[in-house]
């Protein structure tokens, strides 16, 4: 009896509908079917009295002075033709606005001479003063050296980098671009690694873990620590190789070094710490060529 009734039930049937179908859109665009001309949304804008100021810049620092001569003048020339007596009278409003005026004009010359005074100063490379130099340990794998080269000639390719020096385990692994010349031969400066490690720049950066990057070196009294860099540097980075070691990279600009090229360096110190890691624990002592 159950199972009749379940067979007696009704059960509605459910009728489905296709979903309507979507337009056919073309799935690429031919460059080729775009005339040129056609695109008709928003063009990046140009700020046309910034580019006119900076294209005249002597110009507009100028312009206050002549403005202000120009109504000191014509103050002068009015105070003249209108029949008021010369000497500044309290109870005329003519000479109280007078001397308003003259008052916004000496404001506007010496606004001018303000400007023409302080200029930006213009920042360019210069040229190393030292020696060539290029010292490797030699007995590092070759493709260690490989990689150390590659490092220099990237550097050196893309960045203000002029001068490159690696100490590694109290040892000087590479000192390779512009070094300072040393005092009695033409000869670059040796790098004493145990006094650099000693001292406060790279007790600073070990202590931190990170880089340190010295934009105008000529204001840092630590630069009295990197006696192998030539004498002009402009610009240092002192990167940290782990715990171990350091690299100290040498600029030729003021503020040279970018913020992606800080961050950049950051990596290839990583790398480099990974590798003199795998390699220098079992070597003997470093011996300069």
């Amino acid at each position: 009896m159950e199972a009749g009734r379940i067979l007696q039930i009704g059960i509605p049937w459910i009728t489905w509908r296709s979903p309507p179908r979507l337009p056919n859109f073309p799935r690429y665009i031919c460059a080729s079917s775009i005339q040129r001309g056609s695109y008709k949304g928003p063009k990046p804008g140009r700020d046309w009295i910034a580019d006119w100021v900076s294209k005249n810049d002597d110009a507009v620092r100028s312009m206050p002075i002549y403005v202000g001569g120009a109504s000191l003048l014509a103050v002068l020339f009015n105070r003249a033709i209108s029949g008021i007596a010369p000497v500044a009278d309290a109870s005329s409003s003519q000479s109280r606005a007078d001397l308003l005026t003259l008052g916004l004009a000496v404001t506007n010359v010496l606004t001018g001479l303000v400007w023409l005074s302080i200029r930006p100063k213009s920042i360019t490379p210069v040229e190393p003063q030292g020696v060539e130099c290029q010292e490797i340990y030699s007995h590092l794998p070759e493709s260690v050296v490989s990689e150390i080269l590659w490092v220099w000639e990237s550097l050196s390719a893309v960045t203000c980098c002029k001068s490159l020096v690696i100490v590694y385990d109290c040892q000087c692994i590479v000192q390779i671009g512009v070094a300072a010349k040393s005092l009695n031969i033409d000869e670059p400066f040796a790098v004493d690694a145990a006094k650099l490690m000693q001292g406060s720049l790279y007790q600073g950066v070990l202590k931190s873990g990170a880089q340190s990057y010295m934009a105008n070196l000529s204001l840092y009294p630590g630069r009295s620590e990197l006696p192998f860099l030539p004498s002009n540097t402009q610009a240092v980075i002192l990167q940290p190789l782990g715990d171990r070691g350091i690299a100290v990279l040498g600029g030729d600009t003021i503020r040279g070094f970018t913020t992606s090229d800080q961050t950049w360096i950051s990596y290839i110190g990583e790398k480099l710490d990974a590798t003199l890691a795998k390699y220098m624990s079992s070597m003997p002592s470093v011996v300069q060529e």
